[in-house]
């Protein structure tokens, strides 16, 4: 079950929580100040969208400090160009789906402004449908298959049961729970924006 999708704007990984109080077992609220400061410099500097655009979302990878500082460093540091979520978070939060060419201001672990990434590709699949390439672009672990299913299968049982719910890979298969499959580009700030992202 796989299929291509394009959405309105708003990953394991993207925190659906940005704008809730600080957690001290959780992630600290997105600097939403901060993060308009580094898009206004993107646009200004690019061009890419118009000047007045507040087309973006602000948000960190993960769902604890230390995990949205270490996906980053996989973003900034590494080979880190995807991210998987689960449909049903974003119904959860009332929060649209990503588009592509849809932007992200993704924030460190302390709520900090670090990158801006541009959305490339979206597609919804089950669990079981993730393949070799998709996990090798996630850019985590040994970028195999194998570890990408098992530790996003802790997450997702992990983030599901603070929710109070049950999870496992075989309810993606079930219309309105599958994943959200995300590979994005980073475009901001110039030091670590992918070479020909289209800036």
């Amino acid at each position: 079950m796989s299929e291509e999708f394009h959405a309105s704007q708003s990953s394991l990984e993207r925190s659906r929580s940005a704008e809730t109080p600080a957690d001290p077992e959780g992630l600290p609220p997105v600097d939403h100040g901060a993060a308009r400061v580094m898009w206004e410099e993107y646009v200004a500097a690019t061009g890419v969208v118009p000047q007045d655009s507040e087309d973006y979302v602000v948000e960190c990878f993960g769902d604890s400090p230390a995990l949205a500082d270490a996906l980053l460093h996989e973003v900034m540091h590494g080979q880190k160009r995807a991210t998987s979520s689960l449909l049903v978070e974003y119904a959860d939060e009332g929060e649209a789906l990503p588009s592509i060419g849809a932007h992200w201001v993704v924030c460190s672990g302390s709520g900090e402004p670090a990158l801006i990434v541009r959305t490339t590709e979206l597609r919804l699949a089950a669990f079981d449908d993730v393949d070799e390439a998709f996990a090798h672009d996630e850019g985590e672990d040994d970028r195999t298959l194998e570890s990408w299913r098992r530790e996003h299968e802790k997450f997702w049982r992990r983030t599901r049961a603070a929710a109070g719910e049950d999870w496992w890979p075989g309810l993606t298969a079930e219309p309105g729970q599958e994943l959200v499959l995300e590979r994005f580009t980073v475009v901001w700030p110039e030091d670590f924006a992918d070479h020909g992202a289209g800036r």
